[in-house]
């Protein structure tokens, strides 16, 4: 393990004990509220699925809504919040398996993380119809995406493991705009292998790229969503609960499944909870306009 893997390794172990010993700290202020089982499977399925490479926010997002466990504008902060501890789980798998040049690394994550920091205090403060719209037209972005990747039409990469010059500057800018993306339910994985394989960069040398984002962004995001009370307690918890077995399931016993048929399927039911999402929004146009006040 390189001299950089091993100062991330540090940085995620100090994270993940900060993110912990904040959201006990703020949590045990509000009303207690216990993990329900049939989430704690939800986060089993979705991250053991992510450690493969489907993506759990995008799936999570769709249970949630088809199912009406968690109000829509409390679905941001609880995916962010719950799939925290899981993604760090699979990040101290891939950064220590899989060698970045440190200066590509740690840039897009600082800059991930920083999106995420300021989109957190945005979608925070949003209304449940704006939750409701930005979701939709994030939950139709990511089947896009999913459809692409299923068809083999997303970049095929190159050989390189860093970045230099302009191209390094607009990865970076890219994974900004991404971390923020996060906040709003917009799985960072599929847009961020895009980006550095567009780039010449191999698709392994992705991996610790896209995890470490995810593993640092969501708890500094996450930590904004517990302070304003936008997220379930108990869908998070359990997420986080079953999430961090299904990583480890993933990646140390199963570690490869013929999935082409699961991946077309989340797609379709991605793109029917973006339908529904969105009818939400616009059946909520005729309150507002007659109450300013609602939504």
């Amino acid at each position: 393990m390189n001299r950089s893997a091993r100062i991330l390794l540090g940085a995620l172990a100090v994270t993940v004990i900060w993110f912990v010993w904040q959201w006990f700290t703020l949590a045990r202020q509000r009303e207690k509220q216990a993990p329900r089982g049939g989430d704690v499977l939800l986060g089993f399925v979705a991250n053991f699925f992510d450690t493969l490479g489907i993506g759990c926010f995008a799936p999570t997002t769709a249970a949630f809504k088809l199912f009406r466990r968690v109000p829509d504008e409390f679905i941001p902060g609880t995916l962010n919040v719950g799939h925290a501890i899981p993604a760090i789980t699979e990040a101290f798998i891939f950064i220590a398996a899989v060698t970045v040049e440190p200066l590509t690394l740690i840039s897009m994550i600082v800059a991930a993380v920083l999106g995420a920091w300021f989109g957190a205090g945005v979608v925070a403060r949003l209304p449940r119809r704006q939750v409701q719209l930005g979701m939709g037209i994030t939950l139709t972005i990511a089947a896009a995406l999913m459809f692409m990747t299923n068809l083999s039409w997303m970049p095929g990469g190159g050989e390189a493991t860093g970045l230099s010059g302009a191209r390094l500057l607009i990865a970076v800018a890219a994974n900004f705009l991404l971390g923020a993306l996060m906040t709003l339910g917009v799985g960072l994985y599929a847009p961020c292998l895009a980006v550095v394989c567009l780039f010449g960069m191999s698709p392994l040398a992705a991996f610790p790229i896209m995890m470490g984002s995810c593993a640092f962004l969501m708890p500094v995001g996450g930590v904004r969503f517990i302070r304003s009370g936008r997220y379930s307690q108990a869908a998070a918890l359990s997420l986080a609960l079953g999430g961090i077995p299904g990583v480890l399931i993933a990646a140390y016993i199963v570690k490869s499944l013929p999935i082409h048929w699961l991946r077309w399927l989340v797609v379709l039911v991605v793109l029917y909870a973006a339908a529904i999402m969105l009818r939400s929004a616009y059946r909520a146009a005729p309150r507002l306009a007659s109450d300013p006040r609602s939504g």
